[in-house]
């Protein structure tokens, strides 16, 4: 079965793990410092904090704004539950935001009509890795939330998604564009959010004992500044980050090829809906090739993928229809995305022969 998500991994991260191994460095370490310069560097970001998840990086952004208790966030619906648990998590209520059809993107307009007298914020999600016009949602004066889980490698006017916002976050499991098996990071515009960030992931203590030892005689004590719970990265993952982030220009080339390939080979084909390229002013990821297959056969084409060796996915079951949110939003495009969208096989681990093979059963479909 050809994977719908994945990674490559090889001897540079075996290395990487290795070294850490051999020096006993298995929790938070030199090689997580290491991580942290070398992304934030390469991203022309501020500053640059690893954490254990992307989702609890979401938990912490939230934090981060410091919002009035009970207070409304917009997030959209069509996106992973991570989003709209963060805001829950830290005492808000979600407002959910239908998406452009063709971007699978919040916008401007989207967020107007889900705006209350409430809304103290907004997150907004780049799905697959195509940058949301963050500029235009920023004209509205809100703090915004900037999910960068699928665009470690996406720009907006040249500027890295995720450094667009208030505060962003990015994921790197084990199926992300930068794979470390468990992690995610977080960044904001302002150094200070930086700072506390890196106080919060270890329970809210102010300095551990081992950086204050030189310091005072009792460097065993340790102040805490504030609630939270433990979201500290490991010198293990963050050896792996190391060496996919030497290797992330590569495999992006090759995730690039792969969407050629593709929306070549599926141009003439009247009943798939490919998806939309970057803009001229903005950079893709490539994290996921979702396309769309009207007529309500969608389902039927996705079990012919399976029974001829390709795994297909829905990416997401659209939040507001989840019980548990208690949220009566009417919301068509993702109602109808729920019904119509299919993420194809695209990632650094397919060979050239399952692309074809993809290639060509997607062309053999007779709807």
């Amino acid at each position: 079965m050809i994977n719908v998500f994945g990674s490559k991994m090889g001897s540079e991260e075996l290395e990487e793990v290795r070294s850490s191994l051999e020096a006993q460095w298995i929790g938070i370490g030199p090689k997580t410092a290491a991580f942290e310069k070398q992304f934030a560097e390469r991203g022309g970001l501020p500053g640059f904090v690893l954490l254990d998840s992307g989702s609890n990086a979401l938990h912490l952004a939230i934090k981060l704004l410091d919002l009035p208790p009970g207070s409304d966030v917009i997030v959209p619906s069509f996106t992973w539950i991570s989003c709209a648990h963060a805001v829950v998590l830290c005492g808000h209520r979600p407002v959910f935001a239908d998406v452009d059809l063709d971007t699978h993107n919040i916008t401007l307009k989207d967020v107007e009509l889900a705006r209350t007298p409430k809304t103290k914020a907004v997150m907004v999600v780049h799905y697959g890795g195509l940058p949301v016009r963050v500029d235009e949602i920023a004209r509205l004066g809100l703090p915004i939330v900037e999910d960068a889980a699928h665009a470690v490698d996406s720009r907006l006017k040249g500027a890295l998604c995720g450094g667009l916002g208030d505060v962003g976050i990015y994921s790197f499991d084990a199926v992300k564009n930068l794979a470390m098996g468990e992690g995610g990071g977080l960044t904001a515009k302002d150094p200070a959010r930086v700072e506390r960030a890196k106080q919060l992931r270890y329970c809210g203590i102010g300095k551990s004992g081992f950086e204050a030892s030189a310091s005072k005689a009792r460097w065993w004590e340790y102040s805490v500044t504030d609630f939270f719970p433990k979201m500290l990265p490991s010198d293990v993952a963050a050896s792996i980050g190391l060496a996919q982030l030497r290797k992330l220009d590569a495999m992006q080339a090759f995730r690039k090829k792969v969407w050629e390939v593709y929306q070549k080979e599926f141009a003439d084909l009247g009943w798939l809906i490919r998806p939309q390229d970057a803009p001229s002013d903005a950079k893709h990821s490539y994290f996921t090739y979702c396309v769309r297959v009207p007529g309500g056969t969608r389902d039927r084409f996705a079990k012919y993928l399976y029974d001829n060796g390709v795994y297909t996915t829905l990416r997401y079951h659209p939040l507001h229809l989840n019980k548990i949110y208690g949220s009566d939003a009417k919301l068509p495009v993702c109602e109808r995305l729920n019904e119509e969208a299919l993420s194809l096989p695209i990632h650094p681990g397919l060979r050239e022969s399952d692309v074809a093979l993809i290639v060509e059963k997607v062309k053999g479909w007779k709807a």
